[in-house]
């Protein structure tokens, strides 16, 4: 699903990565970083959907948080998380394998 939108999108992220990411310390809550993550969810999802996923996942990323490993959804739904959810997903304890084209 890489539309137009969703690669300039992309691509506004990979330059967040490269020239405004650097100038501050790491202090990510989550795995993969929240930018790395919204890689992932526009290569998977496409602009609309990846972009919500991605809002929603810098929504959870507050210090009152634990963080911890937080893949993007195989399927989407905005409510994965949720164990009352079709989409649901268990945490993983180990991050999964990278997609080909995000390596």
């Amino acid at each position: 699903m890489s539309g137009l939108a969703s690669r300039a999108l992309q691509s506004a992220v990979r330059w967040y990565q490269r020239h405004i990411s650097p100038l501050s310390p790491p202090r990510c809550r989550y795995y993969p970083t929240c930018s790395q993550y919204a890689l992932t969810a526009l290569k998977r999802f496409g602009a609309l959907r990846g972009t919500i996923l991605a809002i929603l996942r810098l929504l959870r990323c507050t210090p009152f948080n634990n963080g911890g490993i937080d893949d993007v959804p195989q399927r989407f739904s905005i409510f994965y998380r949720f164990s009352w959810s079709k989409a649901h997903e268990e945490a993983r304890l180990t991050p999964m394998a990278p997609d080909k084209e995000t390596a």
